[in-house]
């Protein structure tokens, strides 16, 4: 866009937010296509408009949703709480693309009681308008079958799909079928069942669905008393197991307090990127429904704003009409006849708290499906996690890691592994052979090898790493941090892992600051922290068993030409010593690697006495 047109769109812009009225509403952005780009609510159309337009307050993603505003409407409303209705229906209406994207599962199954004559029963993952009563949907798909279970052992309603009327009833137009027979279906098509009886029993089941059990139970306590009074024992039995039924499913649910009845509870979760809301729904204490919603962050959206949003959401899509919403912070939502609670202690605190777990554990296992599906995503989440906890200018792609090992300063060695993208390069880990130290002095030992490292990388121009991991203190880091900068001129973070004095990685020391961090075991920082120091020990200390192995047993037959490494082995494993080999015959020799070998072994060792 030209200079002259950007600056005719910012006085065009300008002239509309200057007359916008001081009332509450709704505010639609537009393209230059006229499209729809962000739908927003205001108690003060204009205060809030011209928010956007203020360059000390923008973010870069509202920076980028200016940008590309060409025009401004807005509808005024009544009310701030009509206008969070009309924000949530011009949303879901317009599905505007820097608005919260509603990742909504609609691949959860849902109930449905048909408005038939005589109505099914059955689970469903399509919402039909006009078709039936829909409950749900049902998250947990365990509790959906457990009261599938229920009704159906309640009450046998029809599964078939006959169009039964009353005319076919009256007709004898149909015939009993099996599921009649095996006392699966009351049999409303050869009247078997009136309709009066039928939709009695439609309207326990929409009792039970509704969480509305208490009443259900009474009416079945009287009905049962009232049939033993009558003498009719097998029918006040019948009723009697189903009472049961009830009861048992009622104590297997989430139960609460009686006090407790029509309340919404509501919790969220959230990162940079999304936010995940849940809802629970309270009838006569016990949970009556439980969902979560995930939203797909666009603006930097507040939790405030993102769960007003749901709240509206939410209660519209599940009828909920309860005059009490519990919700985990301050916050205003419009809404009338409606009570806002922030419970501290009791009851509604532990409802609270159990809609905490049920979202932590919603976009736990949101996180592990996505890393399932995109195996680098864990990957890129904790190296963000390290560049933060560091105060790293770069994401540490490639971390390496040194360790050196000897025996009271007898073969000395060091090692270094490499990790890429937090997996090990087992390519790139190198051993090094310490040559310019006398004695155990692992400072200079790890100068030597770092200096050797980077000094060749340079040459080489190979890629150098993100971070370098010591395993000790301060006076590892020192001893790296004095070659690399003060020697090589590199640039390079450098942390040192400290264990505890049971020998337990405890906490990270920043080379550059010595900020010491503690790491809080079972969390993914402390597990790679522990599988690099853990990596490298071992890598270095195999090392140093191989040159310390090689150099006891070298022995004289290492000298003597002719001999490979395969003979005398052979001779070490079936006489166990040089000395042993010295004193047997040529013949016994001769039976492990021939005579021609065993002549030549036996005249050097016997030379060499």
């Amino acid at each position: 866009m030209k200079k002259e047109e950007r600056k005719e769109k910012e006085q065009y812009l300008k002239g509309i937010v200057n007359n916008l009225p001081e009332s509450p509403g709704c505010y639609q952005y537009l393209d230059e296509g006229s499209t729809i780009i962000y739908v927003g609510k205001a108690k003060n159309l204009k205060r809030r408009v011209s928010s956007y337009f203020n360059k000390e307050q923008q973010t870069l993603k509202t920076k980028l949703l200016v940008s590309k505003i060409c025009d401004i409407r807005y509808i005024v409303v009544n009310s701030e709480a009509d206008a969070l209705l009309l924000e949530n229906n011009l949303i879901k209406q317009h599905k505007p693309r820097y608005n919260v994207l509603l990742k909504d599962d609609k691949t959860y199954p849902s109930i449905c009681i048909t408005n038939d004559y005589f109505p099914k029963l059955f689970k469903t993952r399509q919402i039909v308008p006009g078709a039936g009563k829909y409950f749900g949907p049902y998250t947990n798909a365990t509790a959906l079958n457990a009261l599938l279970k229920l009704i159906k052992e309640l009450y046998p309603l029809r599964t078939c799909t006959l169009k039964i009327t009353p005319e076919t009833v009256r007709e004898g137009k149909f015939s009993a079928c099996l599921e009649h027979q095996i006392n699966n279906c009351s049999a409303p098509c050869i009247g078997c069942i009136s309709h009066q009886e039928y939709h009695k029993q439609i309207e326990e089941i929409t009792a039970i669905l509704r969480g509305n059990i208490r009443p259900l139970q009474e009416t079945l306590i009287t009905e049962m008393r009232s049939a033993a009074a009558e003498l009719r024992f097998e029918d006040a039995q019948k009723i009697k197991e189903r009472y049961e039924l009830i009861e048992n499913f009622r104590t297997r649910s989430e139960v609460v307090s009686s006090s407790l009845n029509n309340l919404d509870v509501f919790s969220i979760e959230s990162d940079e990127k999304s936010a995940f809301i849940n809802f629970l729904h309270i009838t006569n204490g016990c949970i009556n429904q439980a969902f979560t919603l995930e939203y797909k962050k666009r603006l930097d959206e507040s939790d405030e704003e993102l769960l007003s949003l749901a709240i509206v959401e939410m209660r519209e899509r599940f009828g909920s009409n309860a005059p009490e919403i519990i919700i985990p912070f301050e916050m205003e939502i419009p809404l009338q006849g409606v009570t806002l609670t922030l419970p501290q202690r009791g009851e509604k605190a532990h409802l609270l708290s159990l809609s905490k777990l049920n979202v932590k554990q919603y976009r736990a296992d949101r996180l592990k499906q996505e890393e399932k599906l995109n195996p680098e995503q864990k990957s890129v989440r904790l190296m963000k996690e390290i560049q933060e906890a560091l105060h790293l200018e770069k994401l540490p792609i490639v971390i390496e890691s040194f360790d050196n090992s000897n025996l009271q300063g007898d073969d000395a060695v060091a090692a270094c592994v490499v990790f890429v993208k937090l997996k090990p390069s087992k390519k790139d880990y190198r051993k090094y052979t310490i040559k310019t130290v006398t004695g155990a002095d692992d400072y200079a030992s790890m100068r030597e090898v770092v200096r050797r490292r980077y000094t060749r990388s340079i040459a080489e121009g190979t890629t150098l790493p993100n971070l370098i991991i010591a395993d000790g203190g301060k006076g590892q880091i020192e001893a790296i941090r004095s070659v690399t900068e003060d020697e090589l001129h590199l640039n390079i973070p450098i942390v040192g892992l400290v264990k505890d004095g049971k020998h337990r990685t405890s906490e990270l020391i920043i080379g550059s600051t010595g900020q010491s961090i503690g790491l809080k075991q079972h969390t993914a920082l402390f597990r790679l922290m522990t599988q690099i120091q853990d990596e490298v020990h071992r890598f270095a200390i195999t090392f140093h068993r191989d040159v310390r192995s090689k150099r006891q047993t070298a022995s004289e037959l290492d000298t003597i030409k002719g001999i490979g490494e395969k003979s005398k082995q052979a001779l070490l494993k079936h006489f166990k010593s040089v000395k042993r080999i010295r004193e047997a015959s040529i013949e016994e020799v001769a039976a492990i690697i021939g005579k021609a070998k065993a002549g030549i072994v036996l005249e050097n060792l016997k030379e060499k006495i």
